[in-house]
């Protein structure tokens, strides 16, 4: 189907290709095991009540986290100051800090909480990716109490 004046998209199944789809509902992926919503902190009044909070440090970057009681809603925000590098460096900081919050978050994470993740320079661009899952879910559970 054509949009206006659009390229025209066709339908590039292989003519042999089994277009019905998995048939054992068990291959399917999980579905969320939360029903918590994950926003983003955009307003400087949320980060400065976050910078007033618990603190957590890292090896790759500083957690901060304070208690908001709003429920189903968990907050998440990030920041690297100009001490990270130029615009390059501290925007590949906040995207490696995005996507740690990503995955590690939903499962470990607390709703009515909000978390600030705050670059360290020299460390959140090149400290080794899985060690930073690893050492936020760490955080969060020494936050949290249930630290084994």
């Amino acid at each position: 189907m054509a949009c206006a004046g659009g390229p025209v998209l066709r339908d590039m199944t292989p003519l042999d290709a089994d277009v019905t789809g998995p048939q054992d509902p068990s291959t399917d992926a999980p579905a969320a095991f939360s029903c918590v919503t994950l926003e983003t902190l955009k307003k400087r009044a949320d980060f400065l009540r976050a910078a007033k909070a618990r603190r957590m440090a890292c090896p790759g970057f500083l957690l901060q986290a304070r208690e908001t009681g709003l429920a189903g809603q968990m907050r998440v925000g990030f920041t690297c100051s100009k001490k990270l590098g130029n615009a390059v460096t501290r925007n590949r900081a906040k995207r490696r800090l995005r996507e740690v919050a990503r995955k590690v978050l939903p499962a470990y994470g607390r709703a009515g909480w909000d978390y600030v993740l705050v670059g360290r320079p020299g460390a959140t661009v090149s400290h080794d990716f899985a060690a930073m899952c690893s050492d936020l879910e760490k955080a969060l559970k020494k936050l949290h109490g249930s630290y084994a």
